[in-house]
């Protein structure tokens, strides 16, 4: 769920031609020891939207990076004398590093903090056709999903045994619960290779080893049942239809409701579905939470719905795909099998 249109930058980034394991194996390697050498330097950044990131980069004083979380963070260009050269060669190592214009140089991948940790995802702005996306609505998801492992435990429920994360991008929300269930097998699904690739890596930088990645659209290439599955899906009305933006369906509802679906499939017993998503709200109705609603009923499962923000995305609302919206909400739903159904 993390692609979009455009020249191909992805975050562990694709060669021309035949390509051995052990040369991949080495830029994985590289990359790995550029993040943790970031990491020890003190480095922090918080990922802002892509509106924000285009106001704050048209800043004149912003044309070119002046500081290591400018270039890395803000995406800017920057001069190689600015980065330390042992870095510059690890990039280089990795093939992250390109050429902008004259001595400039440009990194093709950003580092955004989250958890304690240093989450590797695509440069600004992500055009690729396997752009691996990371924004606020990622923190966002994290934090609901916190939420609901603190609440089962206060509720005396056990920590789930397995766990999926569909549509994975960055791994952010499956390496969240891996690190606070470590007993747990927790499953990162995305139909994109390259998402899949940045999770691995994120993960080990994280430290967890009970996370497996698996290409697959929704649940199709994972057997089993799941004790929690959690999901932040694209929810967008895009015209250019960009897969990490794009939700399809119903004012970009389609996704998520293929995730409700999925999880009223393979939900174990007691197993609980946390989505984070967004609505379109039209004249009141939030068309999106009675359909989801009404997959969940008929599943037997017990939900709950909220907003989580009422008012977010206003620029989109020039689309004309949302002319009928007056407003677009952040929700999460979550949707419990009780414990004693089969």
């Amino acid at each position: 769920m993390t692609t979009a249109d455009g020249p191909t930058h992805p975050a562990l980034p694709a060669g021309t031609g035949a390509r051995d394991k052990g040369s991949e194996e080495g830029r994985e390697e590289a990359l790995v020891a550029f993040v943790r050498a970031v990491r020890e330097s003190g480095y922090r950044f918080t990922t802002v939207t892509p509106a924000t990131h285009a106001r704050v980069n048209a800043r004149p004083e912003n044309a070119v990076a002046r500081s290591l979380r400018d270039a890395l963070g803000w995406s800017r260009p920057f001069r190689e004398d600015l980065i330390p050269a042992e870095l510059t060669a690890l990039m280089q190592e990795a093939g992250v590093l390109d050429r902008a214009e004259g001595p400039l140089m440009k990194a093709r991948v950003r580092l955004s903090s989250l958890d304690g940790e240093l989450f590797l995802h695509a440069a600004y702005p992500p055009l690729a056709a396997d752009s691996v996306f990371f924004g606020p609505d990622t923190m966002r998801f994290a934090d609901a999903v916190l939420a609901h492992l603190e609440e089962r435990a206060r509720d005396g429920r056990p920590a789930p045994r397995r766990a999926a994360d569909i549509g994975c991008g960055s791994g952010a929300a499956g390496i969240v619960v891996a690190k606070r269930v470590p007993e747990a097998e927790v499953v990162l699904v995305d139909i994109n290779p390259a998402a899949l690739r940045t999770a691995r890596i994120n993960a080990r930088l994280a430290g967890v080893e009970n996370v497996h990645p698996v290409q697959s659209d929704m649940l199709g290439g994972v057997e089993g049942s799941f004790d929690l599955i959690v999901s932040n899906p694209p929810f967008m009305v895009d015209a250019g239809g960009r897969a990490y933006r794009h939700g399809g369906g119903p004012l970009g509802a389609g996704l998520s409701l293929r995730v409700v679906e999925a999880a009223t499939e393979r939900l174990a017993p007691g197993g609980t579905l946390v989505l984070f998503t967004g609505s379109a709200i039209v004249e009141g109705r939030d068309g999106f939470r009675d359909e989801a609603g009404a997959l969940c009923a008929r599943a037997g499962l017990d939900w709950s719905y909220r907003e989580f923000d009422p008012d977010a995305y206003g620029e989109e609302l020039d689309d004309p795909g949302y002319a009928a919206a007056e407003r677009i909400a952040l929700v999460v739903l979550t949707a419990t099998r009780p414990a004693g159904a089969r």
